[in-house]
C-alpha cells in the first residue's frame, strides 16, 4: 500500500529479554482477542454436543464422545498458541522453509494410499486410534508464513520501500504448489480460502495493485475455464447448482441447504433451548457438528445466540486488524493480514452456506465446529496474533 514507509517497518532494536524484564507477556497479551476465541470454543462444545449426543451411530454409544474430543481438542489447540506464543513469529520465520516443505510433504501424502476420502474430497490421512488429519488446514498458515517472509525481507531491511515484481512472483509460486495439490484432491473449499488468503497477503504488503488485479482477472478466467472443461466432481457441479437453484432436488443436492434454513428460520429470537432443537434432535441436517454446527446455534440458541458468535468472530476479527496496524514491522502485518483474511472468508462462507446464500463448499466454522486439524490450525493462528502483539517494541 501506498501509506507503507521504510520508517515504519525499520528494524526493531528491542529484545525478547528487555520485553520480559519491563514488561511481562501476560499483560501484553490481547485479551480480548483470547476471550473471544475461548468463548468461541465453550460455545462450539456445546453445540457440538447438542449436535452428536442422541447420534449413536457417530458416538458408538456415548453421548459425550463429542463433547470430551472437541474438548480435548481445543486444550491441545490452546497449548499449540501458547507454544507458539513462546516460539514467536520471529523464530518461526526462521523455519519457514522447514514447515513449508513439511506442508507440501503432507499434502501429498494424501494423494498416496495414506489418503482418505471424506464427503466427497479426497484430503485426509487416516491415524492410529480413530484419528485423522487434514494438511491443508495447516497449508494455509504455512502459505502466510512464506508469502510474509519473502514479501517482507528487503522492506523489513530497508533496502525498499514495498516488494518488487520479482519478490511478488516467487511469493505467489510458493503459495501455488500447494493450492495445486489441494486443488487435485479435490478440496475446493480450502483452495477458496487459500485464494483469499493470497489476495489479503498482497494487499497488505504494498505490492503493486497490479498484481491484485490481474490475480482477480486469472482467477476469473480459471473457474470458468475449469467449469467449461468439466474438471470438477459432479458433488461439487451439484453443490452449486444448488445454490443457484435452491428448488433443485429438494431431496438430494439441495438437501443440506434447506434443512439447514428450516433450523436457523425455526429457532426465532431465542431459540427452542438447547438440547432442544427438533432438526437437530431429528437428525435431519447431516454434518451437524461440523459444517453445519450454525444450524444448532439458529435453531436452539436462536437468533440471540447465533448472533452473539457473529459478533464474538467480529471481535477476533477486530483484534487482529488492531494487532496489524500497531505492529512496526512488514512481516507482522502481513502475517496479521493473512490470518484476518482466512479468518473472515471462511466465516462468512461457512455461515453463509448454512442461510443460502453462499454454496456449500464443506468449510469449518473457525473455532466453533468439530475436528482437530482445524482447531488446531486456528489456535496456532491466534499464537501468531499474540506474539506479534508480544514482541512489539518497548518505548522508552
Amino acid at each position: 500500500m501506498a501509506g507503507f514507509s521504510v520508517s515504519r517497518y525499520a528494524p526493531e532494536r528491542s529484545s525478547w529479554a528487555k520485553l520480559t524484564a519491563r514488561d511481562s507477556v501476560v499483560r501484553r497479551l490481547d485479551w480480548p482477542l483470547l476471550g473471544s476465541a475461548l468463548a468461541l470454543s465453550f460455545i462450539g462444545s456445546l453445540l457440538v454436543w447438542s449436535a452428536t449426543r442422541g447420534r449413536d451411530s457417530l458416538t458408538h454409544g456415548d453421548p459425550y464422545y463429542f463433547l470430551f474430543r472437541h474438548a480435548l481438542n481445543t486444550g491441545i489447540g490452546v497449548a499449540l498458541m501458547v507454544g507458539t506464543i513462546w516460539l514467536g513469529h520471529r523464530t518461526l520465520r526462521g523455519a519457514v522453509p522447514v514447515l513449508y516443505g513439511l506442508s507440501v510433504v503432507l499434502v501429498l501424502a494424501v494423494l498416496t494410499p495414506l489418503g482418505a476420502t471424506v464427503n466427497g474430497a479426497h484430503a485426509w490421512i487416516l491415524l492410529p486410534g480413530g484419528f485423522s488429519l487434514q494438511p491443508s488446514e495447516f497449508t494455509k498458515i504455512t502459505i502466510i508464513l512464506g508469502m510474509a517472509m519473502l514479501l517482507a525481507a528487503r522492506v523489513d531491511a530497508g533496502d525498499q520501500l514495498h516488494p518488487d515484481h520479482r519478490t511478488v512472483a516467487k511469493a505467489l509460486g510458493l503459495a501455488l504448489v500447494p493450492m495445486a495439490v489441494v486443488m487435485l484432491m479435490p478440496d475446493l473449499g480450502s483452495v477458496m480460502v487459500m485464494a483469499v488468503i493470497v489476495l489479503g497477503v498482497l494487499l497488505a504488503s504494498g505490492a503493486s495493485n497490479r498484481w491484485v488485479f490481474g490475480l482477480l482477472g486469472a482467477g476469473t478466467t480459471g473457474a470458468v475455464a475449469i467449469w467449461q472443461l468439466g474438471l470438477l466432481d459432479d458433488y461439487q457441479i451439484a453443490r452449486f447448482a444448488a445454490f443457484a437453484n435452491p428448488a433443485l432436488d429438494p431431496a438430494g443436492v439441495g438437501y443440506n441447504t434447506n434443512q439447514a434454513r428450516i433450523a436457523i428460520g425455526s429457532g426465532g429470537l431465542s431459540g427452542t433451548g438447547l438440547f432442544k432443537g427438533s432438526q437437530t434432535t431429528g437428525q435431519f441436517v447431516p454434518e451437524q457438528q461440523t459444517d453445519f454446527v450454525f444450524t444448532v446455534a439458529g435453531e436452539e440458541l436462536g437468533f440471540l445466540g447465533a448472533g452473539l458468535i457473529i459478533v464474538l468472530l467480529g471481535i477476533v476479527l477486530w483484534r487482529a486488524c488492531r494487532i496489524a496496524r500497531e505492529t512496526t514491522e512488514l512481516y507482522g502485518t502481513i502475517v496479521a493480514a493473512g490470518i484476518i483474511a482466512w479468518f473472515a472468508f471462511q466465516s462468512f462462507e461457512n455461515i453463509g452456506m448454512t442461510l443460502g446464500i453462499m454454496p456449500v463448499a464443506g468449510l469449518p466454522l473457525p473455532f466453533v465446529s468439530y475436528g482437530g486439524s482445524s482447531m488446531f490450525a486456528v489456535w496456532v493462528a491466534i499464537g501468531l496474533l499474540q506474539s506479534i502483539r508480544v514482541q512489539r517494541p518497548i518505548t522508552a
